[in-house]
């Protein structure tokens, strides 16, 4: 390069001042030196060429603080920008090499990689280290030196250990110290020695007290050795470094909670009910990076209905900046909220009277919201199925609507009045009702899967109705379609969780039901114990008559007290017998301890210990 740059000087006669050059001067310092190059050309006043002459001014000290400066903002910028324990191992050993070294590695605590804090005792037997990130990657790993995955076998109480253990960096400045240190271990010398490796360094991952791994460089092609600066380097290197890994293995620990606290919040993912099969599925947000706040639930009701429930907290989700505060707040949030749809449901309210209630609810939450750093709504969608009467009614707070595949494979959204997402107040929720075959599949789910990337709901409802309409059908795997439904959504992560309920419904027979009305006087109750009782001697039941008669005369006489008529009453015949009343009351009926004087009060203790009748009448 010095011969072109003379040339070129010579015949354009523009000088060249400052060039940086590498080079090793005849005599002095062993190893290379950085100068700056000056050429220009000399000539006399009538601009004849005289000769030629160079300088060189020793910049090596400059150019090395000015490396240093710049691979350690290369550092600071480029290890830790994600919440990925592996991920942050690599991008260690990407900048240290070819920068610092030929190869690298990191090897990190296998609990680190898992979450958890590694062991506190200090020798190196106790580390179990994993190596887990490498450089050059793939095919310029140097061969027979374990690769990346490779866990390490049981190290030595080796003294130089003992020192990367203590926090201390060491250094291995050429080949006769790489001998020296691997005396007397020479069945582990393949393991950590790479093929003309000739010096290294070794730092601890150290944070906390506590040793997360170890990072090794070596030279193996450069001739030049590691020296202290070089060490001291690696140092400040590895220490940032540990932080960033640190902070990944505390909010893989998090998540790691978070998911599984989320996923205890979901029902099973299938259910077998006299009304409906069910299959649920969730997909967090971001291939599992975030955690959301949607939820589905399935809740059994009396006289075999079902509810079917889906509701998401608002957030896009916690990504990996959220604290530890805020991820079991949106939890807490949502495992509350499904806490009070499971106890309203319980009270066979209707669904918009529940949605009202739980209306209330998160206007309470959004109360408590400033004082744990964060705002509270949500949306929710509340259906229950029938099975006598096959009718479906729901009512949404601000929910998308579902989508029904009928038995002749007719696909439809059902047409619903949305009211207001919960936390609003003030305004009304309406009830829809609509005829559902047995065999048809309802789709409940939250707006993860119809909000892409062109952020158009109806474009999305639509795209998720012609894909229903491909992939369901009456005689499908409800497992399968769901499966081949989330699929269709494309292989890019979610930006939004997703959450979905298929329920394939069912319907109880006309003939295994049989209802009556009774008037409120006392003669009905005689008259009420006759039909049942005739009913089941029609069917073959007469084992259970006289059971059911008890139960009959108790339900008749408590609505003839204290609800008037009319009364009606209802068997119903499934996997079990259902005995049911109704009244025009709307008090809800309760148990209550009677006291051993008390002439009455015992008729629901009664009909609860005979385990035939749910009480929410």
């Amino acid at each position: 390069m010095i011969d072109r740059v003379l040339r070129q000087v010579r015949e354009t006669g523009e000088s060249v001042l400052g060039l940086p050059v590498r080079g090793r001067p005849p005599s002095g310092p062993d190893g290379d030196r950085m100068w700056s190059l000056s050429t220009f050309r000399l000539t006399d006043p009538a601009d004849r060429r005289l000769g030629m002459c160079q300088a060189y001014v020793d910049i090596t000290d400059g150019y090395r603080a000015e490396w240093r400066l710049e691979l350690l903002t290369r550092a600071g910028a480029g290890i830790g920008v994600t919440p990925d324990v592996a991920r942050t191992a690599q991008e260690l050993a990407d900048v240290l090499v070819p920068a610092l070294g030929d190869v690298a590695w990191v090897a990190l605590s296998e609990a680190v990689l898992d979450g958890d804090e590694p062991p506190k005792m200090s020798g190196p037997g106790q580390w179990n280290l994993r190596r887990t990130g490498v450089a050059p990657p793939d095919e310029g790993w140097p061969a027979g030196l374990p690769a990346a995955g490779a866990l390490s076998p049981a190290l030595p109480n080796h003294a130089l250990l003992r020192r990367i253990g203590q926090g201390e960096t060491v250094l291995l400045p050429d080949r006769d110290s790489v001998i020296a240190a691997a005396e007397g271990y020479s069945e582990l010398a393949p393991l950590f020695v790479p093929e003309r490796g000739h010096s290294a360094i070794a730092a601890p991952l150290f944070a906390r007290g506590l040793v997360l791994g170890t990072v090794v460089a070596w030279r193996t092609r450069r001739p030049g050795p590691f020296d202290q600066e070089d060490a001291d380097l690696l140092t400040e290197i590895a220490s940032r470094a540990a932080l960033g890994v640190d902070n990944a293995r505390r909010y893989t620990r998090e998540h790691r909670a978070a998911v599984a606290l989320q996923q205890r919040l979901l029902p099973a993912a299938t259910t077998d009910t006299p009304a409906a099969e069910t299959v649920g599925f969730y997909v967090p947000a971001g291939g599992g990076a975030e955690i959301g706040g949607d939820w589905y639930d399935v809740i059994p009701l009396p006289s075999f209905r079902v509810a079917l429930v889906a509701g998401d907290v608002m957030g896009h989700g916690l990504p990996a900046t959220a604290t530890a505060t805020a991820t079991a707040t949106a939890t807490a949030t949502t495992g509350r909220l499904r806490t009070a749809v499971d106890t309203l449901a319980e009270l066979e309210l209707d669904p918009d009277e529940l949605l009202t209630h739980l209306d209330d609810l998160v206007q309470q939450l959004q109360g408590e919201a400033p004082h744990q750093g964060g705002t509270v709504g949500a949306s929710c969608l509340y259906a229950v199925y029938d099975p006598v009467t096959c009718q479906c009614t729901l009512a949404s707070a601000g929910h998308p609507p579902p989508v029904v595949i009928r038995p002749d494979g007719n696909v439809e959204s059902v047409e619903v009045s949305p009211g207001p997402l919960l936390g609003v107040g003030g305004m009304p929720f309406e009830a829809t009702t609509f005829d559902l075959e047995p065999g048809s599949i309802i789709a409940v789910y939250t707006k993860g899967v119809i909000y892409r990337d062109d952020q158009d709901p109806d474009a999305g409802l639509r795209r998720l109705t012609d894909r229903l309409a491909r992939s369901g059908g009456p005689v499908r795997n409800l497992d399968g379609v769901g499966h081949e439904l989330l699929r269709s959504l494309g292989d890019a992560p979610a930006r939004d969780d997703m959450a979905l309920l298929l329920a394939r419904t069912r319907a109880v027979a006309p003939e295994d039901t049989e209802t009556w009305e009774f008037p409120a006087d006392v003669s009905a109750v005689a008259a009420a114990r006759k039909a049942a009782a005739g009913q089941l001697a029609a069917r073959g039941l007469d084992e259970l008559s006289f059971t059911t008669e008890l139960v009959v005369s108790e339900l008749v006489t408590n609505a003839v007290r204290y609800a008037g008529g009319p009364i009606g009453l209802r068997l119903i015949r499934g996997d079990v017998l259902v005995c049911e009343a109704n009244d025009p009351s709307n008090t809800q009926p309760r148990l209550r301890r009677a006291r051993w004087s008390d002439e009455g009060g015992r008729g629901l203790f009664l009909i609860a210990q005979l385990g035939l009748l749910d009480l929410s009448l």
